[in-house]
């Protein structure tokens, strides 16, 4: 090639180079905006100080007593070691709501109904709780990429009966979603929440003064129903530049009667322990047990200790939640269902598995039926999750 004929072919690659990155920065830009708002806000002022005087508040971010530990490189192989089923084939089967259906009171004072991974509405003595709502089509900041659900909301939001407080437990987008939290804000719910999302929620045009924002340990009272935000062992965030900006929860629901737990997405933790003796015995547990990694042992629970952590809670029936709505691990979508079945049974554990949109009250549950299809699943002898530094 003449010296001449290599000035222009660089040329010509640099120019191709050049309008490639002002592309990308254009679709990168678009992207940013679309998303802006949904991503949501950080806390500053009043707030940001009562963040800060957490004793969970460590250089700059949250900290959980045991940091959660990743290997990385595990986390990449494993994707090459996917199920084949980590999505259902065809729709799960599924019950419709009907407004109707909801609007007698449960006969024992507790009934709860599943929509799908970590969304439920919880009926206790006399008061309605919706825990972490995602009505949206993806989990995510932007309505065209991102994990998609299985199968479309059971209920329009519009057609819930008056919500007595929404529940959070941590921001990401599979917990708190913006369109959902949109929609709500409409009815003038309350939302309950840990230190930092109301950032997010007064961001989003949710009044203060429907805001109850807790740290560990802290309660706040509806009526007859008291909420105590407990410890989580998780994250946060919902961009690369807010990691732990926000704090992560469970909750303990203390009725007149009866007392739930809802875990939100926890790794396992001491604390369970303590949240039991303080707070059980529940009548139910709603623990999750889906989307998790031995890569990533800490960040999500897994089927086997989520039955372990129900009985250090002094649970009486257990609803495993966070699976059967997105695909956001490597295992087959029914494995964490199944896997809590056969770690329950050893130990006598009684689980309910209500279909997506099923209502059940746990203390008149029948036996248990198998809805979900007969799938290749791996067990905990071949896929351990075993969270570090319990001791």
């Amino acid at each position: 090639m003449s010296t001449s004929n290599s000035t222009r072919w660089w040329r010509a690659v640099r120019r191709s180079l050049a309008w490639s990155g002002l592309l990308l920065a254009l679709v990168v830009t678009l992207m940013l905006a679309a998303a802006w708002r949904a991503m949501g806000s950080s806390a500053d002022g009043a707030r940001r100080a009562r963040m800060q005087a957490s004793p969970q508040w460590k250089q700059g971010h949250f900290e959980n007593p045991e940091p959660l530990q990743n290997d990385l490189a595990g986390s990449l192989l494993g994707m090459l070691h996917a199920s084949a089923d980590t999505s259902p084939s065809s729709e799960p089967a599924t019950v419709a709501i009907s407004a109707a259906s909801l609007s007698t009171p449960p006969t024992s004072g507790l009934r709860v109904t599943w929509l799908g991974h970590a969304s439920l509405l919880v009926e206790i003595d006399g008061q309605r709780v919706l825990t972490d709502p995602v009505w949206s089509e993806r989990a995510s900041p932007l309505s065209w990429i991102g994990p998609r659900r299985w199968y479309t909301p059971r209920i329009a939001l519009a057609s819930l009966p008056p919500l007595d407080a929404v529940l959070i437990s941590h921001d990401h987008y599979d917990h708190l979603d913006y369109a959902t939290v949109l929609a709500l804000n409409e009815q003038k719910v309350k939302f309950v929440v840990p230190l930092g999302i109301g950032a997010h929620l007064v961001y989003w045009g949710v009044p203060e003064s429907r805001i109850v924002e807790l740290d560990w340990w802290e309660r706040t009272r509806l009526g007859a129903l008291e909420i105590v935000c407990t410890p989580a062992r998780h994250a946060s965030g919902r961009t690369l530049f807010d990691k732990d900006a926000t704090l992560w929860a469970s909750y303990a629901l203390l009725g007149a009667r009866h007392r739930v737990f809802f875990s939100g997405d926890t790794g396992m933790f001491p604390a369970l322990r303590e949240i039991g003796e303080r707070f059980g015995p529940f009548d139910l547990t709603m623990i999750e047990t889906g989307q998790y990694h031995r890569a990533w042992p800490d960040w999500h629970i897994g089927p086997e200790q989520a039955v372990q952590a129900h009985q250090l809670l002094r649970g009486r029936v257990m609803l495993p939640m966070h699976w059967g709505l997105f695909a956001l691990a490597y295992h087959g979508w029914t494995e964490p269902i199944e896997r809590v079945l056969a770690a329950a049974e050893p130990v006598a554990v009684q689980v309910i598995a209500p279909r997506p949109g099923e209502s059940v009250e746990p203390a008149r549950a029948s036996t248990l039926v198998r809805w979900w299809p007969k799938l290749r699943w791996e067990s905990a002898l071949r896929h351990p999750i075993v969270s570090t530094q319990l001791k």
